[in-house]
């Protein structure tokens, strides 16, 4: 192969993450390849210039921080056209963040940009819009997907599409040990994100208050992913013994017995270390409101929507799967209250048989994911397309 020049763009933590480890696997197979775009500093760290380390300012929840962003934003866009028509790539490798990135896309094609346009860690349209699936197909060379179930959807529109596994998986492997839990601790895991804090913090103190109500020999620990969200969960606890944790979540989800957990990439580590817990979810007014009119799924829980398609997969690619008992229980926005999501905690907390249950159906339902040698498949699978013609 020849020098070959990628143009990458992810805009969240998680997707410098899971980008980084990509890049690593494709260089290491193909040293000729050269990276250059917007990501974080993990990415940045394999690429070339021109590269705009973003994530911090990217990296937006919901509909309400999008609109008060979107100068910004647009900005960004329109940059970002213009340095890819500059720079003349080979190929354009979107990572997630499908809000921006389907755009930048279709911009691209319209404009008749002649690369290939690549997508890593499909988005969820199966969830919130089935319908874009065939102009994706119209605007997308190679669409590499994490969950065996999306691969079906996106080939019935003509789209060529790899399902590789999921590398977040095949990153958490080496950390599963074998630790013994405490059965009186409840894990706390408000979310990685600032608002998340905010929004789920106080809830989860009243409920871990309750909790230490009817069951005094238990302790709490919080996981939060910096310093400044420490400080903005310690004013919510008072003087409520909760230990507060900063980047150890994956510690505290292989030593406690229980835990309430916020909607997210944290519910499928959970599930992985074997955590058996509970899900909340409490988002912005007009977020919830618009969500919850677009979302085609009756779960949040990727856990849950997994065990849908396996449980009760469509008829047909296009159409939604048909729901089923839901394994983790969800307390969602109104519903997210403390008082049943400290009745769900004492459950768990107080049946080692419903913990075994839960560990048990985590382990088949995530048995399907193929973790071990994702990224390595992703990376093969993309510089495969990369030298094949348009």
């Amino acid at each position: 192969m020849s020098l070959k020049k990628i143009w990458i763009v992810a805009g969240e933590h998680s997707g410098d993450a899971r980008s980084g480890e990509l890049m690593r696997a494709m260089l290491e197979e193909e040293p000729r390849v050269q990276f250059l775009g917007a990501g974080g500093p993990r990415m940045a760290a394999l690429a070339g210039e021109p590269f705009d380390d973003w994530i911090e300012q990217a990296a937006v929840l919901g509909l309400w921080d999008v609109l008060r962003h979107y100068g910004y934003f647009r900005k960004k866009f329109r940059q970002m056209l213009e340095a890819i028509e500059h720079s003349a790539p080979d190929a354009v490798l979107l990572v997630d963040y499908p809000g921006f990135n389907l755009r930048l896309a279709r911009a691209l094609r319209q404009r008749g940009y002649p690369g290939k346009i690549l997508y890593y860690i499909s988005p969820q349209v199966w969830a919130w819009n089935r319908g874009r699936i065939p102009r994706m197909a119209r605007w997308l060379d190679l669409m590499v997907c994490l969950f065996p179930f999306e691969k079906p959807m996106y080939e019935a529109s003509g789209l060529k599409t790899v399902f590789v596994g999921h590398p977040l998986l095949e990153s958490l492997l080496p950390l599963r040990g074998h630790e013994s839990r405490d059965p009186d601790l409840l894990g706390l895991f408000p979310g990685s994100r600032r608002r998340e804090v905010q929004r789920n913090g106080p809830t989860l103190v009243a409920a871990a208050r309750i909790v230490a109500a009817h069951r005094p020999g238990t302790r709490f620990q919080a996981a939060v992913a910096d310093a400044g969200h420490a400080a903005l969960l310690r004013r919510m606890v008072g003087d409520f013994p909760v230990e507060i944790q900063v980047g150890d979540a994956h510690s505290l989800m292989l030593r406690a017995a229980a835990g309430i957990v916020c909607s997210g990439t944290a519910t499928l580590e959970a599930a992985f270390f074997g955590l058996p817990y509970c899900l909340i979810y409490k988002a912005a007014w007009l977020t919830f409101e618009i969500g919850k009119r677009l979302v085609d799924v009756d779960c949040l829980g990727i856990v849950n929507i997994l065990n849908n398609y396996r449980e009760n997969p469509p008829p047909n690619p296009r159409l939604p799967a048909r729901p089923a008992p839901h394994v983790v229980r969800e307390f969602i926005q109104h519903f997210a209250q403390p008082g049943p999501l400290a009745d769900e905690s004492l459950r768990l907390l107080n049946s080692p048989s419903a913990q075994e249950s839960l560990r048990a159906r985590f382990a088949e339902i995530l048995g399907g994911l193929q973790a071990e040698g994702a990224s390595r498949r992703a990376a093969a699978a993309l510089l495969a397309e990369l030298v094949s013609p348009r």
